[in-house]
């Protein structure tokens, strides 16, 4: 029920700035990787990110694999010249699962649960880092070498569990717009530079399922300043900022 009103909050705000987003082209080629045009710090440029952010919230909302929102994201947006998302292992910085996540996953103390953190990148730019604790007993053995022995995303292994996914918590980790903007609140004025944004913009909460419920994997997404790294919208003519 949470990750559906999720959704919804998400996808409203997202038809309330469709007429924006939808008007405003993306300006010439795909911007190298370094190249990115930064984003001007006006209403229409913060209207524009935050639609973008909730669009990207409602597809993770609503679909079981990051991994493969992200592989989407990526190829829409232009973000590599091959747009598919790699995981980089991050090694040396192991989190043992503390109790809360243990509740999440329905084991005891006993129970052996591994830890992954990875960066999934599109090309050269980190689009998030992900906490996993799993549960190694309820994956195959083939699946647990690969998750040990290369940086294989999560999602690309154990797709073949057909597994679903749960959001648990879903937050807005930046907020470009004041409270209240929607019914009249002032916007903030336009800024004599780039818009500054922050290095993660979104977290995601979730637990990952086998098709009859039970829990194997438990996960804390931090999505960067990188899923907006592609040229701002054009301003059309005539459009007051």
């Amino acid at each position: 029920m949470a990750a559906w009103l999720h959704v919804k909050r998400a996808r409203a705000l997202t038809l309330l700035a469709a007429g924006l987003v939808a008007s405003l082209a993306l300006g010439g080629l795909p911007a190298r990787a370094g190249d990115i045009q930064p984003w001007p710090d006006n209403a229409v440029s913060r209207l524009a990110a935050l639609a973008l952010v909730q669009t990207l919230n409602a597809d993770l909302l609503a679909n079981a694999s990051a991994t493969l929102t992200l592989d989407r994201w990526c190829a829409a947006h232009h973000l590599a010249e091959t747009p598919t998302i790699v995981a980089d292992r991050v090694r040396g910085q192991d989190k043992p699962a503390t109790p809360e996540i243990r509740a999440m996953l329905k084991v005891g103390a006993d129970e052996p649960v591994n830890y992954r953190r990875v960066r999934l990148r599109c090309g050269d730019k980190v689009l998030s880092e992900a906490d996993n604790w799993y549960l190694p007993a309820r994956l195959t053995p083939a699946m647990n070498a690969t998750l040990e022995t290369t940086d294989t995303s999560f999602g690309r292994v154990v797709k073949p569990l057909d597994f679903r996914r749960t959001t648990l918590a879903s937050r807005l980790l930046w907020q470009p717009l004041p409270e209240g903007w929607a019914t009249g609140a002032p916007l903030p004025p336009a800024g004599p530079g780039a818009l500054d944004l922050p290095p993660f913009l979104l977290e995601h909460r979730a637990v990952l399922t086998l098709p009859d419920g039970t829990p194997f994997s438990a996960l804390v997404e931090s999505y960067t300043r990188a899923i907006l790294a592609f040229p701002p919208p054009a301003l059309p003519s005539g459009t007051a900022e």
